[in-house]
Order: structure tokens, then sequence, then C-alpha cells
């Protein structure tokens, strides 16, 4: 190897070195601030309470009404989205296996999807919720969340399908299985722990997400019990108690930041559990 060559390599090495631990030391700090300002102002009675009369005016009560919207919210727009994402994802893997064009085009517009900010699914998802006649509500909300994960559920889907060996199928039609036979008993058993992942994922981006749900979702005090309801959601609840000029009201907000925080984490470390205990039975 000539002397630029070991240069090139080295510069090379620098930077993924500086990027890789770029992202540790951002998360790390990111985890110290959240935890410095918002575990002083944490207690059971914002965990397990519901709003009083002025809350993000210095009133007393809590935020459960935020921490249970967002997993109603969530949990339904989840749902929604797997649906719809994983027959996209497995008819573009198996339906259209010898189609690379047309593939290869559906992905550039998922991925032009996956690229839209929020707040434009936010403004779409209004536009939808007139269109049908809702008040902001849950099923807005839901509905509004969905839009903007079923891309991310998709790509998620479609990539770990890619993963799985192209003679497993061949073995299967050579056997006499129908495509639909093939797409629900080799591809979605071998993609089930990657399918779990992305599941949770995809979860984590709906739960944390506030521009999509501003237009759409509302805010109450209270937990819907009906679709047709307003629900609140924490990454809200923050951004309104940030917006107080009162400093109490300022620190609750960094307590709903922690609580948000160690729900996502909670949720990626799952994802890494389950796809681990899943993938034992993957043949490669």
């Amino acid at each position: 190897m000539n002397r630029w060559k070991i240069i090139e390599e080295w510069i090379f090495k620098i930077i993924s070195f500086i990027a890789a631990y770029s992202v540790v030391i951002i998360l790390l700090y990111l985890l110290i601030v959240v935890f410095n300002k918002g575990l002083s102002a944490l207690s059971w009675e914002i965990v397990f309470s519901l709003p009083e009369g002025g809350y993000y005016f210095g009133g007393g009560g809590g935020i459960l009404n935020a921490i249970v919207g967002s997993f109603y919210l969530s949990i339904g727009a989840t749902v929604l989205a797997v649906f719809i994402g994983l027959p996209a994802a497995l008819f573009i893997n198996v339906q259209l296996i010898r189609l690379k064009r047309t593939q290869n085009t559906i992905r550039f517009f998922l991925d032009a999807l996956w690229g839209i900010p929020s707040i434009v699914y936010g403004a779409f998802g209004f536009a939808v919720m007139l269109f049908l006649g809702l008040n902001a509500s849950l099923l807005a909300g839901i509905i509004t969340v969905a839009l903007l994960i079923t891309p991310i559920l998709v790509r998620a889907f479609d990539e770990v399908l890619k993963t799985i060996p192209v003679e497993l199928q061949e073995a299967s039609y050579s056997l006499g299985s129908t495509r639909t036979e093939t797409a629900m008993k080799v591809l979605f058993k071998q993609g089930f722990a990657g399918f779990i992942t992305a599941l949770l994922l995809a979860f984590g981006r709906g739960i944390g997400d506030a521009a999509s749900v501003l237009f759409t979702a509302g805010f109450t005090d209270n937990i819907p019990v009906a679709l047709d309801e307003p629900v609140a959601t924490l990454p809200l609840s923050i951004f309104f108690q940030l917006s107080s000029p009162i400093e109490e009201v300022r620190q609750r907000a960094y307590a709903a930041a922690v609580i948000l925080t160690v729900i996502i984490l909670i949720i990626s470390v799952s994802a890494r559990f389950l796809s681990k205990r899943y993938s034992k039975n993957i043949i490669k």
C-alpha cells in the first residue's frame, strides 16, 4: 500500500471514529440535560394524577391524561399502519419480485414520504379531518400518526424481507406453494424478529411526535373514553408547559420529558431484546 493510500485510510478512520462517538456523546448529553432538569420535578402526583384546574399556570395535578392519551394514539396508529404496511411490504417482495424497476419506483416514493416533515402530515391530516367531517379527536390523531409511520413501517418491513434468501422462496415454490402461502408461511415467519423491531421503532416514532397531532388530536385534561373525543399527548404537554412563563411549570415539562424518554428507551431496549430472542429460529 502506498503512502497516500495509508493517509487516506487513516483520515477515513478518524472521520468514522468522530462520527460514531459523536452520536453517543450527543445522546448522553441529551439524557444528562433532560434527567438533570426533570428528576427534581418528577413525583408520583405528576405520573398518576390528572391535571387540576390551572395546571398549566402552576396549579396541582399531573399528566396522566397525556401519558394514557399517548399510548391510546400510538397503539391505534401502529395497528392501523401494520394493517396497511405488512401486506404492502409482502406484495413488493413477493408479487413484484421479478419487476425490479417497479420495486425501486415504489421504494423511491416510500423514501420520499418518509422524508416529509411531520408538520406536513399534520396539515394533511387536518385536511383529511375536515373532509371526513371529524373534530379534533383521538380518531383524527390516530389517522394522522398512521399516515406518518406507515411509510416508515413499510420500508422497515421491506428491508427485513430483503435480507431473507431468495432460495427459500424458490424452494417453497418448487414444493407447490402459492405466492400467498410463501408470503405467509415462509417470509412472514422468517422476518418475524425484524417485524417486531420495526413495529416497536414505528411505535416509538408515533408516541414521540408532536407536530403531526398539533392540529388533529386536540388537547384535554381528561382521558378520552371514545374515539371522537380530544386526546392529550406527552409531546404536546411538554410543548405547552415549556411555553409557560412560570418556572415551576417549565420544570414539570422536563419531568414529562423524562417520562417520554424512559418510554422511548424501554421501547428501544425491548426491540433489541425481542429481535435477539426471535432471531434464533431464522434460517440463514
